[in-house]
């Protein structure tokens, strides 16, 4: 049994979880919106009164842990906190409140746990690239059997696009085609490279299926269903879409940025399918708070290329 919780630009997430021969079986999946990326851009900092908020919801996830069974709850905080100029008071508030740390990781450490959390700990054979597009940022790391993982982490991502481009509900033609543009043009320095695989995880890939009955069975996007999924989104507003398709209004606001820069990432690659993972970061997280206890930072590195076989996990605090 882990639990893991990660506070990002548009909502924290909780997952807990069993883990049993490399499958992450999930007890509670929730999630609560916070806007955290807006806020930070507006004033640079969290304030108390959305300290507090934060707060309260860890507290409100911790809970939900401990009536689970879970042990501990593992903790981070991702873009919201690396750019927040009171992320150390957030983070004494949080332990001091709580006794819980909130670590808060980098890209590279988002990107390896995101690594874990699609390959559940199996060393990795081939050239595998994974691409994560959050609210607040995104996130590409490339691994292969006889190469050392390459992160590359972008300030682009799905709310921070639509805040400065897509002022419309729907967006027009004309925010779309910028959209793209700035997703091209921020998405151009990625590494070199040409992976055998390219798999996309986290929210906006997988609600973007959800507008396409086709792909959900495949669960696989391609620059033409991209392209269908923002004919979708440009013919009616979020709350309309919302409704039709089984969508947070909020995430169907989002969508068209987030589909743009998943664009931008096939083009980049000149890939033509991207197969879409259910599993992702806070998978990652579940899988090596129990593998390494409290050292699952300090090892992180080494637990991203994988082991040969599931075992009993170490134990320790979280």
């Amino acid at each position: 049994m882990s639990a893991a919780a990660d506070v990002g630009s548009t909502s924290a997430h909780l997952l807990v979880a069993s883990l049993e021969a490399r499958q992450v079986r999930a007890l509670a999946d929730e999630s609560v919106f916070l806007d955290l990326g807006a806020v930070v851009d507006e004033r640079g900092t969290l304030g108390e009164e959305v300290t507090a908020e934060l707060v309260a919801n860890l507290r409100g996830f911790a809970e939900r842990a401990r009536t689970l069974g879970a042990p501990g709850l593992t903790a981070v905080g991702t873009e919201p906190l690396r750019r927040a100029l009171d992320a150390a008071r957030a983070v004494r508030a949080i332990e001091r409140d709580l006794g819980l740390p909130l670590h808060v990781i980098s890209h590279d450490e988002e990107a390896l746990l995101t690594l874990v959390g699609v390959t559940a700990g199996r060393p990795v054979t081939g050239e595998l690239a994974v691409v994560d597009v959050g609210g607040g940022s995104t996130e590409l790391i490339v691994v292969g059997a006889d190469r050392p993982a390459t992160v590359a982490g972008f300030r682009l991502g799905a709310a921070r696009l639509t805040a400065r481009f897509a002022l419309e509900d729907p967006p027009t033609g004309a925010s779309l085609e910028a959209m793209r543009g700035e997703a091209r043009a921020r998405i151009a320095p990625a590494p070199e490279m040409r992976p055998s695989e390219l798999v996309a995880v986290g929210g906006t890939a997988d609600n973007l299926l959800k507008l396409l009955p086709v792909a959900m069975i495949d669960r696989t996007l391609t620059p033409e269903r991209i392209r269908e999924a923002l004919a979708i989104l440009a013919r009616e507003p979020a709350e309309a879409v919302a409704a039709r398709y089984g969508l947070r209004p909020l995430r169907a606001r989002l969508l068209p940025a987030g589909a743009a820069i998943l664009a931008a990432v096939l083009e980049r690659y000149g890939v033509e399918r991207l197969p879409v993972s259910g599993a992702g970061m806070r998978d990652g997280l579940a899988i090596v708070s129990a593998r390494a206890g409290g050292a699952w930072r300090d090892r992180l590195a080494t637990l991203s290329l994988g082991w040969p076989e599931w075992e009993p996990p170490d134990r320790g605090p979280a």
